[in-house]
Formats: C-alpha cells, structure tokens, sequence
C-alpha cells in the first residue's frame, strides 16, 4: 500500500507531481539541485515552431506573496528542443508533457504535426491563452466556441493526447471546459496565470500573477470540473506545500503542477514528492484514493 504512482492518458507515471510550464527551465537548470527525474513528467517551457525572443526586462516582480512575470513566452523552438533536450530526457527517462503555443490556428496546427512520434513525448499540453492575430489579438481561450475549433484541429493533426490548458480569464468555464471535452480534449489544465498589471517607470505592462493568492479559485475549479467532465483535471495555481497539493487531490485532481513555489524554495517539489509518498504510506492508500473525498456545500 502507499502507491503514488497513476495512470494518465496511458501513461503510467511515478507520481502525479509535474512542473507548472516554463518553471524548471529546460529541466537542466534544476539538476544541480535536484534530479528532475523524480518528476512523475516534465512539463516543457511554452514552445513554439520558430524561436522567440520574448520581452525586454523587467519581466519578473515580486509582490507581497504572489509573482509576477512577463516573460513573453521566450524559447528556442521546436527544432532546438527535439535536437539539443530531448535526449536529456530520454537519458533521466521521464516522459515529456510538451505545452505549445501558436498566434494563428494554422501554427498550433503545424507544431502539433511536427512532434515526432516517440514514447518519451506521453500529452501535448495546450496553451489558449495566446493572442489569436486572427481574431484582432482575442485570446483563443476566451471562449467556449474558439477552444473547441481549435481543439478539434490539433487533435486532427497528432496522435498525442491533447490537453487544454484553460486561462482564469476564459468566459464560462465550465462550458470551456465541456467544450473541449466534446471537440476530443484528453485533459484540462486549470488554470494558466491570470491577466495582470503593473506600473514600471511610467508605463502601465501586462503580466501574468502566479502564486498563493490562485489557490481558492482554481481550487474550486478543479472541484467544479471534476464533477462537470469525464477527463483527467490537472490542477495549477497557488501550490506551494504538500497540503496545497493534498487539496487539489482530493479536490479531484489527477494530477498537479508547482510552479511558482519552486522560486520561493527551489527544495519544494522533491520535499512534496517525498511528504506524499509518507502520507500515503502512514495512512496504507494509493493516491488514486484520495479523489473525490471530499463533499462540498456549493
């Protein structure tokens, strides 16, 4: 007894503890640290099918518990990727959630094409939060109908099961979410960052807030979804801790994202990953026990 490890889209993975995307870098960044092998997958940074520079500084901001960041979705391209880090993965053996991203249809469509067809790639995670140059720069996550077309048209184009990470900003989202899972979503992942801003020098910037202050909305998020869909939920947002990581379980996660907590203590997931194989083990259940606990008043 004390099993922590689940099945996922398939996959059998060690754990249901994964990076929040664009965290751990390219996953090399954290191994002076810690094995990044302990993960039960890696969640790549946001990768696009050309590179991209991302923003001119400043692009991080601490404020009074909760970060902000307007990275800019900076990284070296598909190409790079599959060349230069993806043997680096195979070498740990960790399966790889990629989280991609594209400005047209057309580019998540081609990304989503181009991934090759290899064990070590297990979901394609994503991203609708992306300005759509089609739409007069709307986000594609903002509502049900775009999430859906797009949805259906990349999981047209791979093999991979496909997971829609939602944005905080999305219109409905439970109808969000029931659309993906009507247009052949495998999974939702709640929630992206939320929509943000600052003033720096003068000028009012964009960022995206992470940290503490999303655990109760995307907590009950993840209760929500869970009871309104059929697939896995993976939940994201505010994690900092293994009881933050024990609620979204029990919430009805399948699985979890840390993110921002790696910043504040770079010791966090591995000191979760261990504190929920302890739990487990004292209390003689497997993790895929703890979903659906609970029973709310809402």
């Amino acid at each position: 007894m004390g099993d922590s490890s689940i099945e996922l889209f398939g996959t059998r993975l060690k754990n249901p503890i994964m990076n929040a995307s664009g965290t751990l870098g390219y996953g090399r960044e954290i191994e002076p640290l810690w094995d990044v092998g302990i993960l039960g997958a890696f969640v790549t940074k946001g990768l696009s099918l050309r590179p991209y520079r991302g923003n001119t500084p400043p692009r991080v901001r601490e404020g009074r518990g909760f970060l902000l960041n307007r990275i800019g979705l900076q990284n070296v391209g598909l190409q790079r990727f599959l060349e230069e880090h993806v043997p680096f993965f195979k070498q740990k053996g960790i399966p790889i959630m990629v989280n991609f991203f594209g400005s047209t249809e057309e580019e998540y469509v081609a990304f989503a094409a181009a991934i090759i067809e290899d064990p070590i790639f297990f979901a394609l995670e994503m991203n609708v939060s992306c300005p759509n140059v089609d739409s007069s720069g709307l986000s594609f996550g903002r509502d049900a109908t775009s999430i859906a077309r797009l949805t259906k048209a990349v999981k047209a184009a791979s093999r991979l099961p496909v997971v829609v990470k939602l944005s905080p900003a999305v219109k409905d989202l439970l109808e969000a979410a029931i659309a993906a899972e009507e247009a052949g979503a495998d999974g939702i992942t709640v929630f992206n960052t939320i929509p943000s801003c600052e003033i720096e020098e003068g000028r009012l910037l964009s960022f995206g807030l992470s940290g503490p202050p999303l655990k109760p909305v995307t907590l009950r998020a993840v209760s929500e979804l869970s009871r309104a869909v059929k697939i896995p939920i993976i939940g994201a947002g505010g994690i900092m801790d293994l009881e933050d990581a024990l609620s979204f379980l029990l919430a009805g996660a399948r699985a979890v994202q840390v993110g921002t907590a790696t910043f504040v203590d770079p010791y966090t997931i591995p000191r979760i990953i261990r504190g929920l194989s302890a739990y487990l083990e004292e209390r003689r259940i497997d993790v895929t026990e703890l979903g659906g606990r609970l029973h709310g008043d809402s």
